[in-house]
């Protein structure tokens, strides 16, 4: 069977819905955790043993949350491109897992231009950064590296992970890549088309008032 086996996850969502239960699922099929922040505290306190970002990376959480995965040990492991030897002694040389599981949904930034009252500031931090950037990590290194964006998916990846002992087919990250570009391309087509409501800079500044 073409693909690879997935050992080492990692899970930042905003959305929760049906991350424990996935990632218990994970657990049992002896896949280990890596997450951020919020994810890790649920994680951990539904008695799920998941490893926190800043531990691993030995770099905290910084500018309330802004910069969290934005690493050479996050996206190393997940660029790492499997059997190649200058990418092989890289990782080894620093210390870098292969990630080779992302599960990430982004910030609902289209949630919060339809609020009513929203401010500029609220607005902009909604705009991610560090989960975009896994999403297009991840898609790049498709063959691999299975990257998911939408909850709906997991039951099917457990399905497919506990027929195959641990398995995604390279049809399965084929198709989780597509859906993760349309996802950021749609997302940032939302941020693009909410400031070009805006003919000229004063007119954004208002919200802020």
């Amino acid at each position: 069977m073409s693909g690879g086996s997935i050992h080492y996850a990692l899970l930042s969502v905003f959305d929760k819905t049906g991350i424990v239960e996935f990632a218990r699922e994970l657990q049992s099929l002896r896949i280990e955790l890596l997450s951020t922040g919020g994810t890790a505290r649920l994680l951990s306190k539904e008695g799920i043993k998941v490893e926190e970002v800043g531990e691993y990376t030995g770099y905290p959480e910084i500018l309330e949350g802004r910069v969290k995965t934005l690493h050479p040990k996050i996206h190393g492991g997940i660029l790492f491109r499997r059997g190649r030897r200058e990418d092989e002694d890289s990782i080894s040389r620093h210390g870098i897992k292969p990630i080779d599981l992302v599960v990430v949904n982004l910030y609902p930034f289209e949630g919060i231009i339809k609020k009513h009252g929203a401010q500029l500031e609220e607005i902009v931090e909604m705009i991610d950064i560090g989960g975009s950037a896994l999403v297009r990590s991840a898609a790049k290194n498709y063959t691999d590296v299975a990257v998911v964006v939408d909850p709906s998916d997991y039951a099917k990846i457990i399905e497919e992970l506990e027929a195959t002992r641990g398995v995604l087919s390279d049809r399965t990250r084929f198709k989780l890549m597509k859906k993760a570009f349309e996802r950021t391309a749609h997302y940032d087509l939302a941020i693009a088309g909410f400031f070009n409501r805006f003919g000229k800079f004063s007119d954004v500044r208002q919200l802020s008032s």
